[in-house]
Order: structure tokens, then C-alpha cells, then sequence
């Protein structure tokens, strides 16, 4: 009896294989990736140093007097002039600055997720340890404080509730007032220290992460990191040391207008 075989199946050809896709339009996208995320810390950061700069800028006119500083005040709220409405562009600005202190979170944020699941080994070894210094070791922690601080400052002399002789638009006595309490002196001190060593790690590698990095320069960027760290860190210990010490004091504490120069008939 004859026997019959079964044909073999027909072979299918090997399907390619293809990336999944991610929708979305291209800045999104590459926002996704973990290059579109070291610029946007990169970009970020650049805004909020140049940030942390004028700001200091700015404050130095504690030094000068009551009117000169909440006069520099009344001419932010005034920008530019009568080309726009009173503080449609401050609030501009704050909008575009708290855009920037979102994404430079959720970056960095993402970025750390990808690091973890990049490195699933959950321990790190002692020369791991000892090649990354201080200041990379605490970023986040840095960060942490720095934010908290930001939150305490605002609602101290931006909004008031913190600051119980707060009067709106006298930049100069809030300041005083706030940094007379010995408590507020000293949380000062340590975030300006923090905001210090953030920013001196952040700007060493900012460079890096936009893809700027060259062994030739490194001497450069490490005294340009060190050199606005130590600016802005020194620059605003300035503040807290002054008026403890007595070198800066109250001004016509709740007289109006609030950029009116400080006389004897003012202190009536």
C-alpha cells in the first residue's frame, strides 16, 4: 500500500524588524530621548543662571538705599514703559521662568529614571564613588533644597503670608524684616550654599550634555563654573551677614509712598 506524504508547509519570508513607533510631533519626540532632555537641562539652565544673576544684580541696590532698591522694583513692574499694560511683561517673564524651573525638573527627573533602568545593579562600587565629586553626588539634593527655598521666598516677599510686616512694593524693608529673624538668616545661608554647589556642577556640565565638551577647554569650564558659583553664592550671603551684622537696617518701615527718600520728617 502505497503511503502518502504530507507537504510541508510553505515558508513565510522573515518579517523585519521595525521600530515601534512614538507619536507625537518631532520636538516631542525628541523631548522623549535622553539627548532631547540633557539640552533641555542645558537650555534651562542657562535661562535660570542668568536668572539667578540679575536677580543678585539687582538685590546689591540693598546696599545703596530703601529708595533705590524699590525704585529698580517699580521700574520691573513698569517694563517697558507704555508699550504694554503694568506687568504684562513681568508676568511674562515669571511665566517663561517657571516654564523653564518645570521642564528643568521633569528633565532631570527623566533623565534619572533612564540612568536607573540604564543601571539596574542597585549598588556602586568605592572608585565610582570617589571619582564623582561633592557636588555631582548632592545635585538632586541641592536641587531639592533650593526649590523648597524658592517656595519659602516667594510666599515670604513676593506674596507675603511668610512676612508679617510685608507691605507690597517695599522691597528693601521685607528684606529686612526677613532676614532679621535669625532662623530666616541662617535657611538663607544654607540654600545660597546649595544653590552654590548646584550651580557649580550645572554649569561644568552644561556643556557636555549640548555636546560641547572638549578636553581642551575643561581647564576653562572649570574656572567658569567655579568662578559664577562662587559669584552668586558669596554674592547672597552678602545679604543675610549684612543685615544681621547691623550694616543694613530698616528704613521708614511702613511709610508711604514706599519709594520716597528716607527723611526725619519721614520717621514722624
Amino acid at each position: 500500500m502505497a503511503t502518502t506524504t504530507t507537504p510541508p508547509p510553505p515558508k513565510t519570508a522573515a518579517q523585519p524588524i521595525r521600530r515601534p513607533r512614538t507619536g507625537g510631533p518631532l520636538p516631542v519626540r525628541f523631548y522623549r530621548s535622553a539627548i532631547g532632555k540633557k539640552w533641555v537641562m542645558a537650555i534651562t539652565g542657562i535661562v535660570l543662571m542668568l536668572f539667578v544673576l540679575v536677580h543678585l544684580i539687582g538685590n546689591i541696590k540693598l546696599f545703596l538705599s530703601k529708595e533705590e532698591i524699590n525704585l529698580y522694583g517699580e521700574a520691573l513692574r513698569d517694563m517697558p514703559g507704555h508699550l504694554l499694560p503694568r506687568t504684562w511683561l513681568l508676568w511674562g517673564i515669571r511665566i517663561g521662568l517657571t516654564a523653564a524651573f518645570v521642564f528643568h525638573i521633569h528633565a532631570a527627573y527623566g533623565l534619572t529614571v533612564i540612568n536607573h533602568k540604564a543601571r539596574p545593579v542597585k549598588y556602586q562600587s568605592k572608585r565610582d564613588y570617589i571619582a564623582a565629586d561633592f557636588a555631582s553626588r548632592t545635585m538632586r539634593w541641592t536641587g531639592i533644597i533650593v526649590l523648597l527655598f524658592l517656595l519659602f521666598h516667594l510666599a515670604d516677599l513676593t506674596w507675603g503670608p511668610a512676612n508679617s510686616e510685608f507691605v507690597r512694593g517695599d522691597a528693601y524693608n521685607n528684606l529686612v524684616y526677613s532676614l532679621q529673624r535669625p532662623i530666616v538668616a541662617i535657611l538663607y545661608g544654607v540654600s545660597m550654599i546649595a544653590l552654590a554647589f548646584h550651580l557649580y556642577h550645572g554649569s561644568w556640565s552644561l556643556f557636555q550634555s549640548m555636546g560641547l565638551n572638549n578636553p581642551r577647554y575643561n581647564k576653562a569650564r572649570r574656572g567658569f563654573a567655579i568662578g559664577f558659583a562662587v559669584l552668586i553664592g558669596a554674592g547672597n550671603l552678602m545679604f543675610p551677614i549684612a543685615v544681621q551684622a547691623g550694616w543694613v537696617g530698616l528704613e521708614c518701615p511702613h511709610h508711604f509712598p514706599v519709594t520716597a527718600v528716607c527723611t526725619k520728617a519721614a520717621l514722624k
